[in-house]
């Protein structure tokens, strides 16, 4: 069982960028797309960005323009840089398959704040 690891959160101000990283314990290739998805309290979990095998993206409305979502298979590792980051942007992060079918395990997730 593919297990993920998240990191690179934190607390930045408005405005500022992070860099997230989702580190798999097996093949990322053999699950094919990926996605980055968060929680905020009280609220359910969002998809955000996903990418194929092949590295074709998709965005969210709330996110488009400002976050990129990039894969390296070898390393199966999935990243999501973010930039112009906003308040409405603070939540638990996490990476996982696109489909629904192909989920694994959620990891901890990473928490991102944005505060000034």
């Amino acid at each position: 069982q593919v297990q993920f690891v998240e990191s690179g959160g934190g607390l930045v101000q408005p405005g500022g960028s992070l860099r997230l990283s989702c580190a798999a314990s097996g093949s990322i290739f053999s699950i094919g797309a990926m996605a980055w998805y968060r929680q905020a309290p009280g609220k359910q979990r969002e998809l955000v960005a996903g990418i194929t095998s092949g590295g074709a993206s998709n965005y969210a409305d709330s996110v488009r323009g400002r976050f990129t979502i990039s894969r390296d298979n070898a390393k199966n590792t999935v990243y999501l840089q973010m930039n112009s980051l906003k308040p409405e942007d603070t939540a638990v992060y996490y990476c996982n398959a696109k489909i629904s079918s192909k989920l694994r395990s959620w990891g901890q997730g990473t928490q991102v704040t944005v505060s000034s």
